[in-house]
């Protein structure tokens, strides 16, 4: 079987401004990568059209109205003081939050075997009713519901590898036994949260903070505890906040991650996973702000879901 590709051409409608690191150039240098490469192994699908019943599922009612009436009509705005949004960004928005819908959809059916959602803007930021750091719905929050409700598993995972923690998803899952959130992310950093004190109702949160300067070896070595984690849990199905913002040339953060890193992570996740939930998994871009990183990281992340076909 093959790696689904989902993506959707309203990512360009997504304008955030001059200068702003959340750029319509994160999702292009991916897509136009892929496409070179032409790679037979990847199947291309389009986000589904998302409905409010499977979004209100992650989300407060209020505040997806909110969000549905807060798009300009022309010229920019904000939801708050790193979340820019412009006329255009209503449509990305929930094409984002729809691929990965179609993604869960397209590895249930059997369409492929697993899938990487290339879109903009990012969620993993987003909780229950308030948009934050470039996130405006949280599509991994979304997806792991839409396993729990449409689906019916009784165990799904997170994995967020993204250098900042995703406080958002942390939320929305805090008190959630069928859903298990790691985390890795630099500490103390954006957003502030992420400590190993943060546990969940259920010991179901698991936070691994690093400091600033890691290098791969030490973040590797520290992953050993996510899969440890993984593999107490034995998760159904997989979901993985892929943030390559971790790489040591991004000019957000100071992790010191190479490129091989991410196929290496990838790899390892879905080795350990493979008992559990037959390979099972759907991964969504988060953050990522140097555009040869996020191109190359990407690709080998890419590559290790196709290998594991």
């Amino acid at each position: 079987m093959k790696t689904g590709l989902i993506t959707s051409e309203t990512f360009q409608n997504h304008d955030t401004g001059p200068g702003h690191p959340e750029q319509i150039a994160r999702v292009s240098v991916i897509i136009e990568n892929f496409k070179k490469l032409n790679n037979k192994n990847i199947i291309w699908k389009k986000p589904s059209i998302i409905s409010e019943d499977i979004i209100k599922d992650a989300h407060d009612i209020d505040y997806i109205n909110l969000v549905k009436n807060s798009f300009p009509r022309k010229g920019f705005s904000s939801l708050d003081g790193d979340t820019i949004i412009s006329p255009g960004s209503k449509e990305a928005t929930f094409d984002a939050a729809g691929s990965i819908i179609s993604a869960i959809d397209g590895v249930q059916n059997k369409e492929f075997k697993n899938a990487f959602c290339s879109v903009r803007p990012p969620g993993h930021h987003c909780n229950q009713n308030k948009a934050a750091g470039f996130c405006i719905l949280n599509n991994i929050a979304i997806g792991a519901k839409y396993l729990l409700n449409r689906y019916n598993y009784s165990k799904v995972a997170i994995i967020d590898f993204d250098v900042h923690h995703g406080n958002g998803t942390q939320d929305i899952f805090y008190e959630n036994e069928n859903v298990l959130f790691i985390s890795t992310h630099q500490y103390p950093y954006y957003p502030g949260t992420g400590s190993e004190k943060e546990k969940g109702k259920f010991n179901n949160i698991f936070n691994i903070p690093l400091p600033a300067g890691t290098n791969s070896e030490e973040y590797l070595n520290a992953f050993e505890f996510a899969l440890k984690r993984l593999k107490k849990f034995k998760p159904e199905f997989i979901l993985i906040s892929a943030g390559f913002d971790g790489h040591i040339l991004d000019p957000l953060a100071q992790l010191k991650l190479e490129t091989e890193d991410f196929y290496n992570i990838t790899k390892r996740i879905l080795e350990t996973s493979k008992k559990f939930c037959n390979g099972k998994v759907v991964s969504i871009l988060e953050g990522g702000y140097d555009l040869q990183a996020l191109r190359d990281s990407s690709k080998r992340h890419v590559d290790a879901l196709i290998e594991f076909n």
